[in-house]
């Protein structure tokens, strides 16, 4: 699964120097654009005719192509396929005098990617120019950036260019060929795992098995057995002997994820395995060494959490040899529309669904929202927009509520006009409650420590709301 900058907004993307090339046999309608688009600060480029625009676009490059339908010759549609044989990631705006369904969807599966009608709005055909280009930009933008990453760090699914991810990668780049153990800290969705990965593949270990654990999406009395194994016999349904997380990794890394959830006797056992790199089975008798790199992650903040006593103050430190901190989404915004990109294109490819773009409404959303479950809410909201999307451009109204201001309350009581005051609060809570465990991707002991009440308590409500509860999806 992937995990992933333009400027806030594809009408803010600099058209400094942007090249359009139009091609239309009417000679009034070339000078009228030539006029718009030049005093707008765009370059601009005619043809009045197929074979002398094909010449342009194999000889230039361009950032947009206005395309006439009804062209001399081969029309517009039969000279897509051509031009995208040149140009495969030009972006066509056909234009017409005539707009019917057919033409349009022709068009669209030919690759233009939108249509417009003559005589159009020039507001409208500006803005439609700049969405285009701006999107185009942020895609090819995605790729190199990709590139780039993958041959300066080695990083896969990795995308940022800010100048908080950008420190964080030289670090990651610096401390990788290490031996050292490494605690990554950030709230939840900032893609802690995501880095622990990266941090594997850049060291010597990388040929050896990366192993991710959720400590805290394992039951505590199962624990143990997962990370150092048991022997058959140790416990009631131990039918046969099995190998602990820790073996697995020999000569790799293992990854403890959420370990600030972890209990004290718990955190006693990893203390001495990181001391002695020794353990033993679950009922056994002899010792285990093994070679295994531990990188930590947590959502909570450990020094606060030793303070208070639910966390040994040796493991913290044996931990935090070398501390990454990942920032939250909010606070490297310009990496919104490239992470937005980054998904839409993934999503797309896997659901078949051909290209997704955001509208600008859409995107404005996206940058003004402060993303409390950071990098996975804006996955999980792109991953929606393809879904339910019909049409290549994503409006606002496909984004999930809590991005566009819709209120629990409001959408109750629309729905349920006859309810009593107890019966509303209970459905504001029930959906409250489900909405943090999405978010939490199903993570009940994060959402309980989300809202400061005991696991207990969020079971309680949970059962007695009847909250459905899904399972977690993949990493």
């Amino acid at each position: 699964m992937p995990s992933t900058t333009l400027e806030a907004t594809p009408q803010a993307v600099s058209m400094t120097n942007a090249k359009i090339l139009m091609i239309d046999d009417e000679a009034a309608i070339r000078e009228s654009i030539d006029t718009l688009l030049t005093l707008e600060g765009f370059t601009v480029s005619l043809a009045p005719d197929g074979p002398s625009g094909l010449d342009l676009i194999a000889r230039n490059h361009y950032d947009l192509l206005l395309l006439d339908l009804a062209l001399p010759g081969e029309s517009g549609i039969d000279l897509l396929p051509r031009i995208k044989e040149l140009r495969p990631a030009l972006p066509v705006i056909m234009i017409t005098a005539y707009g019917t369904v057919g033409n349009v969807v022709d068009a669209i599966h030919a690759g233009a990617d939108n249509f417009v009608q003559k005589p159009w709005d020039n507001e409208k055909l500006l803005a439609d120019i700049r969405s285009a280009i701006g999107r185009r930009k942020a895609e090819e933008e995605v790729i190199q950036l990709k590139r780039t990453l993958k041959q300066r760090y080695n990083f896969d699914n990795i995308v940022g260019k800010s100048d908080l991810m950008l420190r964080l990668f030289d670090t990651v780049a610096q401390v990788a060929p290490s031996r050292s153990t490494i605690l990554i800290q950030g709230e939840s969705g900032t893609g802690k795992e995501l880095i622990a990965k990266a941090i594997h593949s850049n060291s010597p270990r990388r040929d050896k098995p990366f192993v991710p654990v959720n400590t805290g999406a394992v039951p505590s009395e199962l624990l143990e057995s997962t990370l150092f194994g048991h022997v058959k016999g140790a416990f009631t349904s131990a039918i046969a002997s099995k190998k602990g997380l820790f073996e697995v990794a020999n000569g790799g890394t293992l990854f403890l994820d959420e370990i600030g959830t972890m209990g004290m006797d718990m955190q006693a056992k990893i203390l001495r395995v990181l001391q002695d790199r020794r353990f033993m089975h679950l009922g056994g008798t002899h010792e285990i060494q093994v070679d295994v790199r531990i990188v930590a992650a947590t959502n909570v903040n450990l020094q606060q959490a030793v303070r208070d006593g639910r966390f040994r103050e040796d493991l913290f430190y044996r931990l935090n040899v070398i501390s990454l901190e990942l920032p939250p989404l909010r606070s490297r915004r310009e990496d919104i529309p490239l992470l937005a990109t980054h998904f839409l294109r993934f999503y797309a490819e896997e659901n078949g669904t051909g290209e997704r773009t955001l509208s600008p409404d859409a995107l404005r959303i996206l940058m003004d929202y402060d993303w409390p479950g950071n990098v996975r809410e804006l996955e999980n909201a792109m991953e929606r927009g393809v879904v339910l999307s019909t049409e290549r451009n994503i409006p606002a109204e496909l984004l999930p509520a809590q991005l566009t201001g819709s209120t629990y309350s409001a959408s109750i009581l629309d729905h349920r006009p006859d309810a009593s005051l107890f019966d509303l609060m209970e459905e504001i809570e029930r959906r409250i409650i489900a909405d943090r465990l999405e978010r939490c991707h199903w993570n009940q002991t994060e959402a309980a420590e989300f809202f400061k009440i005991p696991l207990s308590t969020l079971n309680q409500k949970i059962k007695r709301l009847n909250v459905e509860i899904r399972k977690r999806p993949r990493e």
